[in-house]
């Protein structure tokens, strides 16, 4: 495993980081797993040298993080670090139940808090922007958060770029705890960050850690077997997101072609390609399975050439933002 250190925070944290949205209950979308089947790739995990991971609340609707807190507890926290979200509403019957005011984050946290068995979390993220909400309020909410010691750092996801540098402003005005880092979706088939966000973090030392890395499996297999999988068949997720606009397709058979050359599974070649980029700390890899955690994993071991990866970018072109919803 190789570490580095999350944006300005001088953590240390694994190059890759687990993703746990598909741990909890299938109960609440087909491909996600129960919790022993979780439990096996989270400890899997942990035995490569992943410290890095990353939840939500509405993941499974509070179970993801409750199974990654059993597992954890079974480990050394100080060796861990630990991302959780909140934004989504919990509860349709509870319209405080989501959003990013006052109310809304100190009683999700609490919640999670609870489900994880933690004290504190390591990094504490807005999953979304909220426009009902004065970013001034949140920003207060999160300072005192910190100060509570409830999360050691905040962060934010999916935005506009223009929102993230008033968030920062605000931040630095008022004396308030910074957004460290930058959940973003990014990936060889997503490039639109690239045209503000990455440089505006780049620019303000903060921390990237890109969701969807292999665009929900698109990236995994040739574009006929994604067809024919439970994701590919079941996930309307994927669909909404542009991967098969703007030379997608192309991009695929491309991925498919150097990971012959590569002797590599066409996961490693995306994840290495992602590696790669300077702004990038660490991919969130979500997985169904030890063998593919362990192939990502194995993906730090590759090095691009500089023509193979102008090869791959070279049939993009530009798509709709999406994921800022």
């Amino acid at each position: 495993m190789e570490y580095t250190t999350l944006g300005s925070t001088g953590m240390e944290v694994s190059r890759i980081c687990l993703g746990c949205m598909s741990f909890g209950t299938s109960e609440w979308r087909d491909w996600v797993l129960d919790e022993d089947e979780s439990r096996e790739i989270i400890e899997r995990a942990i035995d490569l040298g992943i410290n890095f991971f990353d939840t939500a609340n509405m993941y499974s609707l509070g179970e993801s993080e409750r199974v990654l807190g059993n597992v954890l507890s079974e480990y050394d926290r100080d060796s861990q670090v630990v991302a959780t979200k909140g934004y989504f509403e919990m509860d349709e019957d509870n319209p405080n139940s989501g959003g990013l005011s006052r109310k809304a984050l100190e009683q999700e946290l609490s919640n999670s808090l609870s489900r994880l068995g933690m004290d504190t979390v390591d990094l504490y993220q807005i999953h979304r922007w909220d426009y009902e909400t004065p970013i001034e309020q949140t920003l207060k909410t999160l300072d005192d958060i910190v100060r509570r010691g409830q999360s050691r750092y905040v962060g934010a996801s999916s935005m506009w770029a223009h929102q993230f540098a008033e968030s920062l402003r605000v931040s630095d005005r008022d004396g308030l705890e910074r957004f460290q880092t930058m959940q973003n979706h990014y990936n060889l088939l997503y490039r639109e960050e690239e045209r503000e966000m990455l440089p505006l973090c780049e620019r303000e030392g903060v921390g990237v850690v890109p969701w969807s890395p292999l665009a929900r499996g698109y990236l995994t297999r040739p574009h006929e077997e994604f067809e024919a999988t439970t994701r590919g068949q079941t996930d309307d997720y994927a669909r909404e997101h542009p991967y098969f606009d703007g030379g997608g397709r192309e991009v695929n058979e491309r991925v498919e072609e150097l990971a012959g050359e590569y002797d590599a599974t066409m996961a490693q070649i995306a994840l290495a390609w992602l590696l790669d980029k300077e702004w990038v700390d660490a991919p969130i890899v979500g997985t169904t399975s030890v063998q593919h955690l362990e192939d990502a994993v194995e993906a730090l071991d590759i090095d691009l050439a500089g023509s193979d990866v102008a090869y791959l970018e070279a049939p993009y072109e530009p798509v709709p933002v999406s994921g800022h919803e």
